[in-house]
């Protein structure tokens, strides 16, 4: 641990207790205590210190990097609080080994993501700045144009800021294919919604080099070369 010490959540994600994101969030809520107080935003803590997560202490071990590709269903809740909100994708997924979800999907969307016990990479990910592609199929309740989904490729105002530029390519009078390297909260329902139209389905199909080839419920670990690729491209 670095001689002035290492913010927390920094810390937890080094050791693969969680994203930074997501121990921020623990540290808002209150559920992180560092020698019986606790812990603030920016905190740093230092080799001695004794760590509490929800009454647990936690312990600094080496570990293989896990990255496991599951196929979400419609219901799941892609949350860490495991035995406190129902059909939580820790529950569902039963994996031996401690691992968090890298960002999250809408209950009632479908499709890939990546779960992992690898905070840094999991960080990285997750930043905007690096341009990850994430790619969805898409299917709204009514015929969609040509113009419409040219216009929705070139940004549209959601959220208070407009969206970046995206790839989008019409598959069917109701469906069309968009990829994103960004994600906002709701992203691609408030876009659809911005031109009038209601998502009736929407499922992720590949984040950045790895895509859904698994059935519905069902997860695969990465392999080595995925992971060497996956880590590859996120070196900039």
């Amino acid at each position: 641990m670095e001689s002035q010490g290492i913010r927390i959540n920094k810390y937890l994600s080094e050791i693969g207790y969680c994203s930074r994101r997501q121990a921020d969030k623990l540290i808002e809520q209150g559920r992180i205590i560092v020698n019986s107080k606790e812990a603030v935003m920016g905190y740093k803590v230092q080799k001695d210190d004794v760590i509490h997560v929800d009454g647990e202490k936690i312990k600094q071990k080496k570990t293989k990097r896990i990255f496991i590709a599951l196929n979400k269903p419609k219901g799941v809740v892609c949350t860490t609080n495991a035995g406190v909100e129902e059909n939580n994708i820790i529950d569902f997924i039963k994996f031996r080994e401690r691992i968090f979800p890298i960002g999250r999907l809408d209950k009632t969307t479908t499709g890939l993501i990546l779960l992992t016990n690898d905070g840094d990479t999991a960080n990285k990910i997750l930043k905007t700045a690096y341009n990850n592609e994430k790619e969805y199929l898409v299917r709204v309740n009514r015929p969609i144009s040509e113009d419409v989904l040219k216009k929705m490729s070139e940004g549209v105002a959601i959220v208070g800021k407009k969206t970046r530029k995206c790839k989008v390519e019409k598959l069917k009078s109701t469906e069309f294919k968009i990829i994103l390297t960004q994600g906002l909260n709701r992203q691609i329902r408030r876009m659809c919604e911005y031109f009038d139209f209601r998502v009736v389905s929407l499922k992720r199909v590949r984040i950045m080099n790895i895509k859904l080839d698994v059935k519905e419920g069902k997860y695969r670990l990465l392999n080595d070369k995925e992971i060497s690729e996956l880590t590859n491209m996120l070196k900039k």
